[in-house]
């Protein structure tokens, strides 16, 4: 716990980590664990290859419900925050990012994502899904490119409904690499009800994924 979400709420938030994109992290056998950790090489490469591209995912503590009030027995889903991990390349120093774009393809803009009945009521999130686009795991968010000529693709890790994405970075991108848990987050995505159990799966705790870095570090000296 302890991560910080679009509002600051430190408490609220527990992170869980993507590394390397798609076919990374832990097979767990169901919400509570039991799997194995997929082989290392697994854990340092996208799907094109690249490595090291990790992702944070901020997943709210509380469990709310959509389209309505809370409703006691009602299926919830946790608020999800998408964030650059730390040692994703854009937040390594000496990089200087360019241009985001949430541009997909022509015909996708996830600045175009229309969510209706938006509110906030006692820390509770309240969202009726018109409209909102759907993600999958490896659907993109937004391409990011740096001055030294590399693009980067941001990927929503987790599937649900796209809520919002951050169009402060566009303006501002230091905000990205600054706080990139905090003002500098991506976008929020909402966990279909039957899925909130489990979108961890497939994911790293932050005590898992320190040990992909301090494995990193080790093959690399």
């Amino acid at each position: 716990e302890g991560a910080a979400g679009p509002g600051g709420a430190e408490r609220y938030f527990t992170r869980w980590y993507k590394p390397g994109t798609a076919g990374a992290g832990p097979r767990r056998a169901g919400p509570g664990g039991g799997g194995a950790l997929t082989p290392f090489c697994a854990l340092l490469a996208d799907v094109k290859g690249r490595p090291c591209e990790d992702f944070c995912v901020l997943q709210h503590s509380n469990r709310r419900v959509a389209g309505g009030g809370p409703a006691p027995g009602r299926p919830r889903a946790a608020i999800c925050v998408i964030t650059l991990a730390e040692a994703h390349p854009l937040l390594q120093s000496g990089k200087t990012i360019k241009n985001i774009n949430y541009q997909i393809s022509a015909n996708c803009s996830r600045l175009q994502n229309k969510v209706s009945g938006k509110s906030k009521r006692t820390c509770l999130f309240v969202f009726q899904m018109q409209g909102a686009q759907f993600l999958t795991e490896l659907a993109p968010l937004c391409r990011i490119s740096s001055s030294d000529g590399e693009e980067y693709t941001i990927y929503s890790c987790i599937r649900g409904r796209l809520i919002e994405v951050n169009e402060n970075i566009l303006s501002n991108p230091a905000l990205l690499q600054e706080k990139p848990s905090t003002e500098g987050y991506i976008a929020v995505v909402l966990p279909k009800f039957e899925e909130s159990k489990s979108i961890t799966q497939g994911l790293l705790t932050q005590k898992e994924y320190e040990e992909v870095l301090m494995k990193r570090r080790s093959s690399a000296s």
